[in-house]
């Protein structure tokens, strides 16, 4: 039990370091949160302060979810716990990464009020089964060149990920993933559908923040829309 409960504190603190927020602070003296969704999210980022802090940002909440699952997920204090229908290490791992993600959505370094966790978990499932993860974030831009809803390309993500998952098990017999993978990815699916239950509400009422462009951005910030 020593081991995890250290895996769950550290990844937790892992996941709750607001990198959107940090970044947006150290770089223009700027909270996200006060400008435009108000979420802590990468998206946001990118929307108030421009593709750098937002690519910056990313790589900040992906990288948390490879930390967690990748390395902190390793730690060992005694004997691997066994249970029935999971893998050890996969066990770890999936424990660890829903330590971040939760970390991410109510990070204690932010006053609890997190991101929706999108990327966080998918640099947990990078660090699980990277294959399912390229499909899925394959699934992610084609609807997001389609649509220009970066939301709608977050949930149409969310369901690929665990349906792949099954596909490339229980279709083509690649035993090396374990069972236990499919069953929490439909939780993670169904937790961030939860998360973004306004961004689901906007779209069906067609006032969702759409994509304007692909190109190199500036945000609201370098368009002088912060006041």
């Amino acid at each position: 039990m020593e081991t995890i409960a250290v895996i769950v504190l550290l990844s937790y603190l892992a996941g709750s370091i607001p990198g959107s927020l940090w970044v947006g602070k150290v770089l223009h003296g700027i909270d996200v949160r006060n400008h435009g969704s108000g979420n802590m999210g990468a998206t946001n980022t990118f929307r108030v302060l421009g593709w750098k802090a937002g690519v910056l940002a990313t790589l900040v909440d992906v990288g948390k979810g490879l930390l967690a699952a990748g390395v902190i997920a390793t730690i060992r204090l005694g004997p691997e716990i066994h249970l029935p229908f999971w893998t050890p290490s996969v066990f770890y791992q999936m424990i660890a990464g829903v330590s971040a993600v939760v970390g991410h959505m109510f990070p204690v370094f932010a006053n609890f009020r997190g991101g929706k966790g999108m990327n966080t978990s998918a640099g947990v499932l990078f660090a699980i089964t990277p294959y399912s993860m390229w499909i899925t974030l394959l699934v992610f831009v084609i609807v997001l060149l389609s649509t220009r809803y970066v939301s709608l390309a977050s949930l149409f993500a969310a369901v690929a990920f665990p349906t792949t998952v099954a596909i490339r098990k229980y279709v083509f017999g690649i035993d090396r993933l374990d069972a236990s993978i499919f069953v929490i990815s439909v939780l993670i699916c169904f937790g961030l559908i939860y998360a973004h239950r306004s961004n689901i509400g906007r779209l069906l009422r067609g006032t969702e923040n759409r994509v304007r462009h692909f190109r190199p951005s500036s945000g609201m910030r370098g368009r002088g829309e912060l006041g």
